[in-house]
């Protein structure tokens, strides 16, 4: 009888695997031991953006930052956001109704505005809220409405090309090439998803891209130069961190606003699928206080889920110190993530360059708690 049941029970489990569906992606698991990752940054002018998922960490998804323009959001929300990689800015041009109309007079003073690193504060209104609230920012572009002559006429600054050569100096990053120039667009929406109208800031004529909302990712991608899609992101839940460069706001005094600035060696957290993280002092001794903190350790009230800057610049200093001049990765802290799946991470960050001094060789360990 015993053996039967075993048959039985062995029969029922193949039966209920052979229902699954072909496509149907396993449940994702968490790694029963952890991992050095080397991150594919791409050297001292950081040509890649690299998403990874801690769970999945070898199928990290890569891609170059110059690769995409515009990100349209696939939830419920109309919204857009730019690419803060390479320092783009987006600018509403006033009293424009007719994007064949646009000419460059009517541009002139924006594009002098519309930049990153002009160390006013008045120019973060041209660029993404840096913490990643982009469904309730008052600044980029805005909302998306029904009615098509509510929504306006935009200049987009392109931003930089990569730099046409890696070969930069030990300890330094090169980060902007060639300015990529400029666009007007206008956004609507469509049935499924959106319509983008765009052009040459002189053209009389604009082109028409619609753009279907694809719920299995947070965002559907777009290149302005190419006309056409690009995927970016990995699927929802797909991913925890990113290395990346990145637009963010700096401050010249604690609570006094330089404006909108470009980072290197940046990271930043999925919080949209609920990534949280937190940043844990080792005091004198990393290796000791790494290793022997455990799940019983984690504090609840310490994660961020509500700012994908909570990792950010905080694992390392590119300016050095009096001591150590060269940019380092710091050795008095730690990191715990908990995942888009509910899993607990520990992570140390071990190097920002390579053997030879070259920025943009990340490598950082983890595991699970």
């Amino acid at each position: 009888m015993m053996k039967y049941l075993k048959i039985l029970s062995l029969l029922s489990i193949v039966a209920l695997q052979s229902c699954l569906a072909a496509d149907e992606e396993p449940v994702a698991v968490a790694p029963l031991t952890g991992s050095v990752v080397d991150v594919a940054v791409g050297g001292p002018t950081e040509p890649n953006q690299v998403w990874i998922d801690l769970s999945d960490y070898k199928n990290a998804a890569t891609n170059t930052r110059t690769s995409w323009d515009l990100g349209f959001y696939t939830g419920d929300a109309f919204r857009v956001v730019i690419n803060g990689s390479i320092a783009m800015t987006v600018a509403k041009i006033p009293n424009a109704t007719d994007i064949n109309l646009v000419k460059e007079s009517d541009v002139t003073a924006l594009k002098t505005e519309a930049q990153v690193g002009t160390f006013s504060a008045a120019n973060m209104q041209y660029v993404d809220n840096p913490n990643g609230s982009f469904l309730t920012q008052t600044t980029g572009i805005a909302a998306i409405k029904e009615n098509d002559a509510e929504n306006p006429i935009y200049l987009v600054n392109l931003g930089r090309d990569l730099p046409s050569s890696n070969n930069i100096g030990a300890g330094s990053v090169s980060l902007s090439g060639a300015a990529r120039g400029w666009k007007k667009i206008q956004i609507l929406r469509s049935q499924n998803g959106y319509k983008i109208r765009y052009a040459d800031v002189a053209a009389t004529t604009y082109q028409e891209y619609l753009i279907t909302k694809d719920t299995e990712y947070n965002f559907s991608y777009f290149n302005l130069k190419t006309g056409a899609p690009v995927k970016v992101q990995p699927k929802k839940k797909k991913w925890d961190l990113a290395f990346t460069t990145f637009t963010n706001e700096v401050f010249s005094a604690p609570t006094t606003s330089a404006g909108s600035y470009f980072y290197a060696d940046f990271i930043v957290t999925n919080t949209l699928d609920g990534v949280g993280v937190y940043q844990v002092s080792a005091g004198g001794n990393l290796e000791q206080a790494y290793n022997a903190f455990k799940l019983s350790d984690v504090d609840q009230s310490k994660f961020i889920f509500n700012d994908q800057r909570a990792l950010g610049d905080k694992w390392r200093t590119t300016t050095g110190t009096p001591d150590i001049p060269q940019p380092f990765v710091y050795s008095d802290r730690f990191f715990v993530l908990k995942d888009t799946e509910g899993f607990y991470f520990k992570l140390r960050f071990n190097a920002m360059k390579d053997k030879n001094g070259n920025r943009g060789y990340s490598n950082f360990e983890f595991d699970p708690l």
